[in-house]
């Protein structure tokens, strides 16, 4: 079953973000003691006021005059290196947490059992993988840079003005309850609109990764308007999204500014009494003044930050959902070097978790090593399912599926599934070479020799000495520099060179033209007689050498037995063969 976060509440994401800084603590120590530094001089400047005014304007003392250009020019150095450090210290901390995390989600990503995948998009997952963890990024390093460094130059600047007087600081502090419920109320506003930016987000890659894959679909049919306009809806909602953002951000700046200048200003009226001018220097009063202004920029950036923060916030609950995800269970504990390739399912039942039913209802069937066995019925039977299962792709809800007389679950889930080679209706392949895309999931060098000789089994190698550079020609992404038929071959030679002991194919012969389909059929007979092959097929014209053929109908065994047998029934098979061939 899988899991998510959304127990977690904001303080809890965000603990368990920082336990990705915890690894660099030195660093953010280092970090840490440099915004420290970086605040004092915030203070430290607003403190040179008195002895500046007092000192050189009033009193005269050339001490005073010949000291303060000095000090000011060492202020700013000691401020520009702790600035330094602070930006650069934090920005590779922040660039190593990104780094883990991507790692994190990635491996998560190729452990995920397949019903993960069914219920997810690729735009949904990639805006994850690359939007939302910039977003926790920015909520590690960057927010807590303003709220460290800025919340220390506000207290260094309170407790000078404290210092300087106690009373009309008193003034200031009162104003910071306010400021704080204002903040809490727009926190969970900002927290709200950030997911709602990065589910909208989700939807554009989605739409886009879509429209790519598809491009060709989207111009075959015509459909670029009803694309744009599909895109245009959620682009808009992003928009929306963002502006709710924007605003959010306008107008709880201004307000809780204007609550602090409301205290800076009643501050202001009471140090100019007589009264107060007569207790207070000049140097003192500028001093005052000047640090409290220079508390407004701080305060600002403390306002601004909330946004990044919660949005990183949000945006860890979306990444911890993924990483909270349960993995594939591989409960097997026994080895398997090489099987024999004898398979038994034992009354097999299999639903998906979405309660629409079963999808495989009580199979039963042997198949012996070196048998092919191959499945027929119309879409939607269940044959792909059914073969799936082999592989634990999915577990199933009922019965036992037996490899050489042991149950597979047994079986390490990667040994279990370096027995089969897999030849799928749908090709996938690989952004690389032609050489790349065959030797694929092979962790030993593989000498050219044996790439060629897979590629001439496979009927493949009559066009790849013809392209420019060979084997070592780049074929695009998922082989789109290739014809159907091509990537087909490609596929077939990538399943003859890993030499399984058991061949899965999924109309692997079903974007060939009859010529190449003939020496396609022809290498299979000779790679099937060595090893124990479930074939897939709706072209029955490819099966009618098999061992046994299998009936499908809505999840169910219909009926089984060679071509022949099945012919003379004149049931389901005879129907489907009839059909096919046009016969009367």
């Amino acid at each position: 079953m899988n899991q998510s976060t959304p127990e977690m509440t904001p303080s809890d994401l965000y603990r368990r973000l920082l336990k990705y800084v915890k690894p660099y603590w030195l660093v953010f120590s280092a970090a840490i003691f440099a915004m420290a530094v970086f605040a004092a001089t915030e203070t430290g400047l607003a403190a040179m006021m008195k002895p500046l005014l007092d000192g050189s304007f009033i009193e005269r003392d050339p001490q005073t005059i010949k000291l303060l250009p000095l000090g000011l020019i060492v202020l700013f150095l000691i401020r520009g290196t702790a600035n330094f450090f602070t930006a650069y210290g934090l920005g590779w901390i922040a660039r190593n947490i990104i780094k883990n995390l991507r790692e994190e989600m990635f491996e998560s990503l190729i452990t995920l059992p397949s019903s993960f995948y069914d219920q997810s998009t690729s735009g949904q997952l990639m805006s994850k993988l690359l939007y939302d963890v910039e977003q926790v990024a920015t909520a590690t390093t960057d927010a807590i840079l303003t709220i460290i460094r800025d919340t220390l130059t506000i207290i260094g600047l309170l407790a000078w003005m404290i210092y300087l007087n106690g009373m009309l600081s008193l003034i200031i502090l009162t104003t910071v309850p306010i400021i704080g419920y204002f903040v809490y109320k727009i926190s969970t506003r900002f927290r709200n609109i950030s997911k709602n930016i990065q589910d909208s987000m989700g939807d554009v890659g989605h739409i886009c990764n879509e429209v790519i894959d598809g491009h060709r679909e989207v111009k075959t049919f015509g459909s670029h308007p009803y694309e744009i306009k599909r895109f245009d809806k959620v682009n808009q909602k992003n928009r929306q999204q963002r502006m709710k953002k924007i605003a959010t951000e306008a107008i709880s700046q201004p307000l809780i500014q204007l609550i602090a200048v409301l205290g800076l200003s009643v501050v202001i009226y009471l140090a100019t009494l007589p009264e107060m001018l007569e207790a207070i220097t000049v140097g003192s009063f500028i001093s005052f003044i000047t640090a409290m202004f220079m508390i407004l920029t701080p305060l600002k950036r403390l306002t601004k930050v909330n946004s990044k923060l919660q949005a990183g916030i949000a945006a860890a609950h979306s990444i911890f959902s993924l990483l909270d995800q349960t993995p594939e269970l591989d409960t097997g504990i026994k080895p398997l070097d090489h099987a024999q390739g004898d398979i038994k399912y034992q009354r097999v039942n299999f639903q998906y978790n979405n309660n629409n039913g079963p999808v495989l209802k009580d199979i039963s069937f042997h198949a012996k090593t070196g048998q092919t066995i191959a499945f027929v019925g119309q879409s939607g039977s269940g044959k792909t399912t059914l073969v799936g299962l082999l592989a634990r792709f999915y577990q199933i809800t009922s019965g036992n599926i037996l490899l050489d007389g042991i149950d597979i679950n047994e079986f390490k889930l990667n040994d279990l599934r370096h027995q089969m080679s897999f030849v799928n209706q749908q090709v996938v392949l690989f952004k690389g070479t032609v050489a790349d895309n065959i030797v694929y999931g092979h962790q030993e060098h593989v000498s050219n020799e044996r790439i060629i000789e897979a590629a001439k089994s496979a009927h493949a190698w009559e066009f790849i000495e013809k392209l420019p550079q060979g084997l070592a020609t780049h074929i695009g992404q998922n082989g789109v520099l290739l014809s159907g038929g091509q990537r087909q071959r490609i596929a077939i030679a990538r399943a003859l060179l890993s030499n399984a002991p058991i061949l899965v194919l999924d109309e692997a012969t079903a974007s060939l033209d009859t010529e190449a389909e003939r020496h396609i059929q022809a290498a299979l007979e000779t790679l099937m007689k060595q090893r124990t092959t479930l074939v897939i097929a709706h072209r029955l014209s490819t099966i009618e050498k098999a061992d046994k053929i299998i009936v499908m109908h809505q999840g169910k065994i219909v009926e089984t037995g060679t071509h022949a047998s099945l012919i003379t029934n004149g049931q389901h098979y005879a129907e489907l063969h009839r059909l096919q061939f046009h016969e009367k």
